[in-house]
């Protein structure tokens, strides 16, 4: 079972930075594709930015410029580095994986952590 963990959220005033890093248990290899999620009070989850294992990225126009995700050679961490952070940028962000690999075999299944608060306020 595939677990996903969070950090790196937390307070910070508008135009500052934040580093979110999403971890797993220690079981995945590889995988198709992970991403960052956003979901504000009231509001829809939204895609905030991806990346596949070859490499690929993609991001949601609002943070274009500001936002960057990347992950280690060894494959996990995944991280997003936010910065010029608006007060919309506050949300709960999570960690969504799509497609890995585990102890020899592959496994066309998603799985979410837990979320971390992301809270952009003077």
């Amino acid at each position: 079972q595939v677990q996903l963990v969070e950090s790196g959220g937390g307070l910070v005033q508008p135009g500052g930075s934040l580093r979110l890093s999403c971890a797993d248990s220690g079981s995945i290899d590889e995988f198709n594709y992970m991403g960052w999620y956003r979901q504000a009070p009231g509001k829809q989850r939204e895609l905030v930015a991806s990346i596949t294992w070859g490499g690929r990225t993609n991001y949601a126009d609002s943070v274009k410029g500001r936002f960057t995700i990347s992950r280690d050679n060894a494959k996990i961490p995944v991280y997003l580095q936010m910065n010029s952070l608006k007060p919309e940028d506050t949300a709960v962000y999570y960690c969504n994986v799509r497609g890995y690999s585990t102890g020899g075999y592959y496994y066309a299944r998603e799985a979410w952590g837990q979320g971390t608060q992301v809270t952009v306020s003077s």
